[in-house]
């Protein structure tokens, strides 16, 4: 297996040895992860309601946009959402509302007796 080389040379502010940045070999990973504009983006995620898989919420810039997988959900589709949690809330808030029974010709909806 081939070994990583890594080009050394000193500096003013570290009189040791430190890796040259324009060496096309050297693995920045340990610099970029302490930056957050090149942190690892979260997963996209999948909300499921029950057996129903409504969407998916794909993290961008601000929070997750929510992509509708059912025609009941198209209303929260291109919908930008601070967190994945609150478009989880928005599908429920949705399925709720599509689901719950209609009031009948007296005015009341159905009753527990």
């Amino acid at each position: 297996m081939p070994q990583l080389q890594f080009a050394f040379a000193p500096s003013r502010s570290n009189p040791g040895l430190t890796p040259q940045l324009d060496d096309p070999f050297v693995d920045h990973l340990a610099g970029r992860a302490g930056n957050r504009l090149h942190r690892e983006p979260a997963p996209t995620r999948v909300i499921e309601i029950g057996e129903i898989t409504a969407g998916i919420a794909v993290p961008e810039h601000g929070g997750v946009r929510f992509f509708s997988s059912r025609r009941d959900f198209d209303p929260l589709d291109g919908t930008v959402f601070p967190s994945v949690e609150q478009a989880a809330r928005a599908v429920r808030t949705r399925f709720r509302a599509r689901t719950r029974p209609q009031a009948g010709p007296g005015g009341q909806g159905l009753r527990a007796v």
